[in-house]
């Protein structure tokens, strides 16, 4: 393998777009579609500006998780164990974990949900099978063979795009709404910002983001770390922050999108309780008609077979990392025993939770709010490992990137602390 994939004047631009394209497109996925659906009913266009918040504050994270894979040469996880307490950062990881997992059961809930409205049929044996596939594609063929699919999947979030163009959307009410959000303060609204935040700006992306900088990397010939190999440098910077901006404008576009339908449909007809994007789904039918309702629930699964092998990852990333164990989509099953159990675990007990009296598309909701807290320690310990010269070498961040790093992070801390603080009134 060359470096002219990194130096932006050999492939094309599809081929060049790697990571940060694919967790743009996997935060799109049928859980965020139910939280972004849910607020978009509960409050209209009074939550789209959260997103024009997040987006540049998004770019700015993704790019320096993705500059901490390229420029250390291990992922997040490894990063922390190596130079951190390991009691706080095992603690930080579990949060994730446990998210990760909630997120998973309503990824194969929602997706299971979504055939079914769409063929009929038994809900939980799609779930059963949707687990199953994704399994059997991230244990047994090596990323780098049907990444190439992921990158053709993220075309399935235009579904919700296209929705837009089969309602009537009043775009100054849409402009006035975003700029001037009618929403009283408290905690429900608090929560529901959190939660869009928490959905947007998530762990488990920039844990994948990192480690697949490192998987690229190891496939390579050329590729080194950037603190060994500084004349690499320029090209693999310039590399991140073209696909790392493309990914999230895209993600925050379809996001926008999303809430959009849900605002226009569902919130100005009086629908304001959807419980999930199969709910959303459902609730269009009657009121925008069965081709929007057919995009929206299509771009259900395609998502989710996207996002489903990203969060299943990046959980197996994180705890293998931290642990101290091997870890990598191209390794054999024999050589990551940890990480692979991670992985089939992680996705057994999220479908395990589709069979329990534990309702896993309620605890969705909170599951983006445990995000949304969990991102602030995680993001303040990213902007460590990135400005340390022990483990980034010269390629600590620039004096820009730190700035918005460390806006994100306070950003997302606001953000919590408004919810906390509202809580109850």
């Amino acid at each position: 393998m060359t470096m002219s994939g990194e130096d932006g004047s050999g492939p094309s631009l599809f081929k060049r777009l790697g990571a940060g394209l694919i967790a743009g497109a996997a935060d799109d996925d049928p859980s965020g579609i139910a939280t972004y659906s849910q607020v978009g009913a509960a409050y209209g266009f009074a939550t789209i500006w959260s997103l024009v918040l997040a987006m540049p504050l998004m770019i700015a994270i993704q790019a320096i998780s993705a500059q901490i894979g390229r420029a250390s040469g291990r992922d997040i996880g490894s990063n922390l164990r190596k130079h951190y307490p390991p009691a706080w950062v095992r603690s930080l990881i579990l949060m994730v974990v446990v998210a990760n997992v909630i997120n998973l059961a309503a990824d194969f809930g929602a997706m299971g949900a979504a055939l079914k409205l769409l063929i009929g049929g038994p809900a939980h044996l799609y779930v059963a099978a949707f687990a199953i596939l994704s399994v059997v594609l991230q244990v047994f063929i090596p990323f780098s063979r049907y990444s190439p699919v992921l990158k053709l999947l993220t075309l399935s979030l235009f579904a919700y795009v296209a929705t837009v163009f089969v309602i009537h959307v009043p775009w100054a009410d849409v402009i006035k709404g975003t700029v001037l959000p009618k929403a009283a303060l408290n905690a429900r609204y608090a929560v529901a910002i959190v939660a869009v935040l928490g959905t947007t700006i998530s762990p488990y992306l920039f844990i994948w983001q990192a480690a697949q900088e490192v998987e690229e990397m190891r496939a390579s010939d050329e590729r080194e770390p950037l603190k060994h190999a500084p004349e690499q440098g320029a090209d693999a910077l310039q590399r991140i922050r073209l696909d790392t901006s493309i990914g999230m404008v895209f993600s925050n576009i379809v996001a926008g999108c999303i809430i959009l339908t849900a605002a226009v449909v569902l919130h100005a007809h009086g629908k304001t309780d959807i419980q999930s994007s199969s709910d959303a789904a459902e609730a269009l039918r009657p009121l925008a008609g069965r081709f929007a309702f057919v995009l929206f629930a299509a771009g259900i699964i395609g998502t989710g077979l996207l996002a489903v092998p990203v969060l299943a990852g990046s959980t197996a990333f994180a705890a293998a990392g931290v642990l101290g164990y091997p870890s990598g989509l191209e390794h054999k099953l024999q050589r990551a025993k940890l990480f692979y159990g991670v992985l089939i675990l992680s996705s057994l007990a999220g479908v395990a939770l589709n069979f329990t009296p534990i309702d896993p598309i309620k605890a969705l909701y909170w599951s983006a709010v445990i995000n949304g807290v969990a991102a602030v320690p995680m993001m303040v310990m990213i902007m460590l490992v990135s400005t340390n010269h022990r483990i980034m070498g010269e390629y600590t961040l620039n004096p820009s990137l730190k700035v918005w790093g460390w806006i994100a992070t306070a950003v997302m801390t606001t953000a919590a602390v408004v919810m906390f603080a509202t809580w109850g009134k």
